[in-house]
């Protein structure tokens, strides 16, 4: 059963080629906290995600370490592995099946537009100071 969750990204993604196809995917690691009881303290679980294709491909730029994104999984499971210590370990693997980025960080936001600098003012004409000679004689006051 697949699960949607919201999630935050650990690494940024790695891109990567299988097969003679050449077929393109991309690893995510995506931490999430899940729901305990009631007062209970919620561990956080990280899931090692695989997505696939073309654009899975073209989505790697953007998912970048510390982006929140909502994602759908599939086929979540437990894999064990050998660790360079020599004991086993043991991971969350599920696929990828869609993917939305939520909230942007600094690194994917570029910083809002400068302001205009204000207009300068215009040119005023000279003042005369030849007194009441330079008026308008039809004024009608």
């Amino acid at each position: 059963m697949p699960m949607t969750e919201v999630f935050r990204i650990g690494r940024d993604a790695e891109v990567k080629t299988i097969g003679a196809n050449s077929t393109p995917l991309v690893e995510l690691s995506l931490a999430y906290t899940y729901r305990g009881k009631a007062g209970e303290k919620r561990p956080t679980q990280w899931i090692e995600g695989k997505l696939w294709g073309k654009r899975a491909e073209s989505l790697a730029q953007y998912l970048l370490k510390g982006e929140q994104v909502s994602a759908t999984i599939e086929g979540a499971h437990i894999e064990e592995f050998d660790k360079k210590d020599g004991t086993r370990g043991m991971k969350m693997v599920g696929e990828v099946i869609a993917i939305e980025l939520i909230a942007s960080g600094q690194r994917a936001a570029a910083p809002p537009p400068a302001p205009p600098p204000p207009p300068k003012p215009a040119p005023r004409a000279p003042v005369s100071s030849g007194g009441f000679s330079d008026m308008d004689d039809d004024i009608p006051f």
